[in-house]
């Protein structure tokens, strides 16, 4: 039997208060919503829960190779810092402006609170995310990307009517992952069409359908 000495009880003691204090992660809230008539708004946590499942379920459609397990650590990674610097909305250009020094100084803060050796593990997964070099970081931002769409229109586009988000400016964010494989670029031209069906895009300044 392993006899605990006081340094590994320092240790699991600080991981502990670290899994603690991520349950706030549950709390973060999106400026999206979810349901069908966008009763609340999505948390942090959820948005990761199915940016997860969108990883697990389309990799294997993909036309190149990515590890799926190093994929979701990245998932689950991602957004953690949020629980220091807040969400940013993505189409919030004066918020984005500050975004990156925020989330630098956040991750630094959250991160730190681990033993050494996980920390530099999470934060280094955090930054490969960040940086989006690696195949796996490629398909976890793009299914970041392609999660936050598809959960508006599953919300029936409150988000994009409150703020005014006409369907043009949504190719900011559908083009990486329209652009990074055939399998996902479906997926997006998909929504696009259900939400155009569903007539859920704010009217233009003339007041006209923007897609007619």
């Amino acid at each position: 039997m392993k006899i605990e000495t006081s340094a590994d009880g320092d240790r699991l003691t600080r991981i502990l208060d670290f899994l603690l204090l991520i349950d706030r992660f549950k709390t973060v809230e999106r400026r999206g919503y979810v349901g069908s008539d966008g009763a609340r708004r999505e948390t942090d946590a959820e948005h990761t829960w199915h940016m997860a499942m969108f990883a697990l379920l389309l990799h294997g459609e993909l036309g190149f190779e990515a590890d799926i397990g190093h994929t979701l650590c990245l998932v689950l990674v991602h957004d953690l810092v949020e629980i220091h610097a807040g969400d940013t909305y993505a189409y919030d250009d004066a918020g984005r402006a500050g975004q990156e020094e925020r989330e630098l100084i956040a991750a630094r803060r959250l991160f730190g609170t681990l033993p050494s050796d996980l920390g530099n593990r999470l934060h280094e997964w955090w930054r490969e995310f960040e940086e989006g070099a690696t195949p796996e970081a490629r398909l976890a931002k793009a299914v970041d990307r392609l999660q936050g769409f598809a959960q508006n229109f599953l919300s029936g586009g409150r988000a994009w009517r409150e703020n005014g988000i006409a369907r043009e400016r949504t190719r900011q964010r559908t083009d990486l992952p329209r652009a990074l494989d055939p399998a996902l670029a479906w997926v997006v031209d998909e929504i696009y069409a259900r939400a155009d069906r569903a007539g859920l895009w704010p009217l233009t300044e003339s007041g006209r359908d923007p897609v007619k």
